[in-house]
Formats: C-alpha cells, structure tokens, sequence
C-alpha cells in the first residue's frame, strides 16, 4: 500500500483533506472556527486545548487499587461511579481554566495502549515487561484477527459532552503506535497489523461521529522514534479519514522528535491539524515547518508537559507567538506539549490557566496591531 490511495468521502468536494491544497485549508479553518466561544471577547482566535491525559485526583488511583481487588467489594459500579465524578471534576477544572476545546483527562483509562488493547478483539495479555528504569508495561500481544466489535470511547464521549459547556475533544491512540507497541503474533508483519488496526478506529471514529462528537485527534507518539515510517502513518490516516465528514475536525498529535524526517511529507495526511512538541527544545525545530510552506492548522505546544513549573503569562505570550511564524491566528491552536498526567494537579492547573490568559493577550495585541511578529509565507498568498 502507498500514502496517496484514495481517502473517498474524506476528499471528495471542496475539501480535499489528503492533498494539503487551498481547498483543504479553508475546511480546516472552519471546522476550527466552528470551536470559537459565542461570546469571544476577541476578533482573532487562537484555540486553546489540551493534548489529552491530565492527573488524575489521588482519591481516583486509590478507587482503582480497590477494584482491581477481587475481595475489596469495590464493583464495577463502584468504579464507574469513581471515573464519572473525576471526568466531571476535570472538565469543570479545564472550563475553570477557560479552555476552548475540552476533554475529561482520560480518567476513565489507564496506559495508551493497553486500554484499548483490552477492548480490540484479537488481543491477549501474557504479563508486563520492563520499559524503562522501575516502570513496567502491560504489553498485549495480538494473537488473532482484530475486530471492531462495541464502540471504545462513545460512553466517555457521551458523558463528557453531557457535563461540558465547552465543545469536547477525543484523543485517540493511532493505529501504528496500537501495532508499534503490541506482540505481534498472527500479522505477516507490524504494517499489516496497523493497517486493520485502522480500519479499526475508522468505525469508532464513525460511531463517536454518530454520537455528536466534531473533534477528533489521533496519537502517534511511536511515530516519533521511527519516523521513517511515516507512509505508514499517511495510509492509516487515508484509511481511519475514509467517509469521516469534513466538519469533523481531525488532529494528529505526534510527541517530540525529528520532525524533519517526516516534514514535508505529513502534509499529505488526511488532517486539519498537526499537533507538535516543541516547548521542551525551546524551538529548536521551528525552521523544520516553514520551508516548504505549513498549509495545515498548527496545533503548537506552549507549555512544557514534562517540569511542574509554572510557566509566566509572559513566556507563554512569546511561545504562542512563535507560532504566527509559521501560519495565520486564524489557523493556530495552543496547548500543552503533551500530556499532564504525570504533573501535579496544581501545576497543571497553573499551566492551562496562564496558557489561556496568554492566548486570550495575543489576541487583544492583534486586534490592537501592537504585536509585532515575523509574517508566514502563507500570507503572502
């Protein structure tokens, strides 16, 4: 299989998502608007969001240590009372934070992989295995035929949607990093596997589609540690874009690495937006995206997800305005690096906090004309 197959539905029209083009452009920038608060005090918007994973509330661990107990009594129930009332929590701490785009933490779930491993007929667990250092990983191993046989996120969705004021985002984990970080015991090879893997998240990504939701984002943070496979990528993509609306808002969220090695290739993905990891680096690889041109959203980390410190309004000001080197205000979404769930809550509470008020004080400087920032080469055009 080739990165250029047809993606049908997804690049039929106007809107030709797989092949970067104006067309393309325009429909992400309106499924991007589509996310501005009714009363935006502003007339430029920036999105502010978040990767996905946040901490989880130290009551919340305890309750899954309970249930994981066959003699504590604590059931099934029990635990889904305990998810609820931290993904309420959580919405309402990025609501109270100001976020555009929320999602529930991910407090419902556990690793990346292993999560939706449970849930993926074909899949078998035969123990953990060392990572890195003291950390273990459930590895699963695929033993058989995957299938897509209930919905994955839909509950989750739902009840998020249900508590949120605020537009709701869904992260999934990608279907290479699903193939990349399994066993693989029946496939041919790792392509194969993440390719019906793919298929795969099409269906739930129809289903969550079906279910209301408008804003999906795909990881593949195992893209970044082999980014020759980027092809790979771009055909998971074709295949999990095929027949998804264009008003559904695709991200791709890929955790830090050698973005020139699969830039400027990603900007045939079927995405509205690529969501990257530069805060760390502090920009090193900025120059990576703008030659060529960037033609997709970019969905910029200003906030470093890997130290507790709080960031000032101020810094966050001038990494968001790294960001306007590469594209428009109007094509620009903030968030954190990647995910909080390793960070103190009050620390990534702090984070998203200043990340809104700074985004929110760019904007005012753009109405005012008073910021003064290199200009992209796409506003030439």
């Amino acid at each position: 299989m080739s990165a250029d197959r047809d993606a049908g539905d997804r690049t039929g029209g106007d809107g030709d998502r797989a092949s970067g083009d104006s067309a393309g452009i325009g429909e992400g920038a309106s499924s991007r608007e589509a996310f501005r608060p009714p009363d935006h005090p502003n007339d430029h918007f920036i999105l502010t969001t978040v990767v996905g994973s946040y901490p989880k509330p130290k009551w919340l661990n305890r309750a899954r240590d309970l249930h994981a107990d066959a003699d504590s009594g604590f059931d099934d129930g029990d635990w889904a009372e305990a998810t609820s009332d931290a993904s309420r929590l959580i919405v309402d701490e990025h609501e109270c934070a100001g976020l555009d785009a929320v999602v529930d933490g991910e407090m419902g779930r556990n690793e990346m992989v292993e999560y939706f491993a449970h849930r993926i007929p074909g899949y078998e667990f035969h123990g953990r295995v060392k990572v890195w250092g003291h950390n273990y990983f459930d590895k699963p191993s695929v033993v058989d035929e995957v299938a897509y046989d209930e919905p994955w996120l839909v509950d989750e969705f739902d009840f998020t949607n249900e508590v949120a004021s605020r537009p709701v985002k869904v992260p999934i984990t990608g279907p290479y990093t699903l193939a990349s970080w399994s066993f693989n015991e029946y496939y041919e090879n790792e392509e194969e596997l993440a390719y019906a893997l793919a298929e795969l998240v099409n269906q739930e990504v129809e289903a969550l589609v079906d279910a209301g939701a408008r804003y999906v984002q795909i990881d593949e943070p195992a893209l970044a540690t082999t980014p020759d496979d980027h092809a790979i990528v771009g055909e998971c993509l074709e295949l999990i874009a095929d027949g998804i609306p264009d008003d559904v808002r695709i991200g791709l969220h890929v955790c830090y690495g050698d973005y020139s090695r699969i830039y400027p290739e990603m900007l045939d993905f079927p995405i509205d937006e690529f969501d990257v990891e530069l805060a760390n680096d502090d920009y090193a690889q900025l120059d990576v995206f703008t030659e060529p041109e960037f033609t997709k959203d970019l969905a910029l980390g200003v906030v470093d997800a890997h130290t507790a410190e709080i960031e000032p309004v101020e810094e966050v000001k001038r990494n968001i305005t790294k960001g306007l080197e590469v594209v428009l205000p109007e094509r620009l979404t903030v968030s954190p690096d990647c995910g909080l769930k390793l960070l103190p809550r009050e620390a990534a509470y702090g984070k998203m906090k200043n990340l809104v008020e700074a985004a929110r004080a760019v904007e005012r400087d753009l109405d005012r004309g008073d910021l003064d920032v290199a200009t992209p080469a796409s506003a030439d055009d």
